[in-house]
């Protein structure tokens, strides 16, 4: 089956914080938009944020010893693209749940990841795999 872009549609607190950092802090580009909605192009998929009165607050899950925030969504990188990003947004002062590092080390699915929120509270995490067969390896 050939892999298509998915379409996610997230509840944002405000328009014009939120916008500013999917747009200049993670650099995507802005698509269609209206003054409560706002489409990105998140790494070939749909993003669209919008705003709306109530924003979950994620939970958390321990994974390889660091608190998790679920719910999360993110995207899978290169790994010399994951490194460059890692670096780009650090360079802009996103504040880490989880800062960039190597989990399961040497083991199978070995992965760099990283977590962080969205001004409105949304978690995100971007992962690369050191192997690309490894994503869904047990």
């Amino acid at each position: 089956m050939k892999l298509t872009p998915f379409h996610l549609a997230i509840p944002v607190k405000e328009i014009t914080t939120t916008r500013d950092f999917y747009r200049d802090t993670l650099g995507l580009k802005e698509g269609r938009s209206s003054d409560h909605w706002v489409d990105f192009d998140f790494f070939g998929h749909q993003l669209v944020i919008h705003v709306a009165e109530n924003t979950p607050e994620p939970d958390y899950n321990g994974v390889d010893g660091k608190s998790v925030p679920v719910p999360h969504f993110g995207v899978v990188l290169e790994w010399e693209d994951f490194h460059a990003f890692a670096k780009a947004i650090q360079s802009k002062g996103v504040e880490f749940i989880i800062e960039p590092y190597t989990r399961f080390e040497g083991q199978t699915g070995e992965q760099a990841t990283m977590f962080f929120k969205d001004p409105s509270g949304n978690a995100l995490e971007f992962k690369s795999f050191r192997d690309f067969k490894q994503i869904f390896a047990k």
